[in-house]
């Protein structure tokens, strides 16, 4: 396998686990451990992989409250959405920016302490921007899969019945 397809398999399971040893990595892909570990470093300086995080089931931890808000904006001139995308997501409540399609231009998660601290950042900072026109707020109420991996703690599996 060359250097690319490796790469890229790497990727593949450490966005499934991120703290699969890189021994294990290795013998899953019929490498060397150094070769992978080599690959993984050349990846973070790329800034293939930016980071490494942790699925936290929300239920558990309690005390955070995550909210969706997509965001309607004027685009700058010259630098687009890059501009306003890149200032929103300097506040510390904001946890992610994405440019969507569709009808908002922004969609952000935001997370609080309660539901009134998540309010009160989009009153008074979000909505205030320059160039945020719009915003609508949902608050996440439960949480079943992210990032490919479920979080109920009783996954039921069963097949779907076929009638005839």
């Amino acid at each position: 396998m060359n250097d690319d397809a490796l790469k890229k398999e790497i990727v593949a399971l450490l966005r499934r686990n991120a703290r699969i040893p890189e021994k294990e990595l290795a013998d899953r892909l019929n490498s060397s451990a150094e070769k992978i570990a080599a690959l993984i470093r050349e990846l973070e300086k790329d800034r293939v992989i930016m980071g490494y995080a942790a699925i936290i089931n929300q239920e558990a931890e309690n005390g955070e409250v995550r909210a969706i808000i997509e965001v309607g904006v004027q685009p700058e001139r010259d630098t687009g959405f890059d501009t306003i995308a890149e200032r929103l997501g300097k506040f510390p409540e904001v946890h992610s920016v994405y440019l969507v399609s569709g009808h908002y231009d922004l969609r952000l998660e935001v997370v609080g302490q309660s539901m009134q601290d998540v309010a009160s950042f989009v009153s008074s900072k979000l909505a205030s921007q320059p160039g945020v026109k719009s915003t609508a707020t949902y608050f996440l109420l439960k949480k079943y899969k992210e990032a490919g991996v479920q979080i109920s703690k009783d996954e039921h599996y069963e097949r779907l019945k076929i009638v005839p």
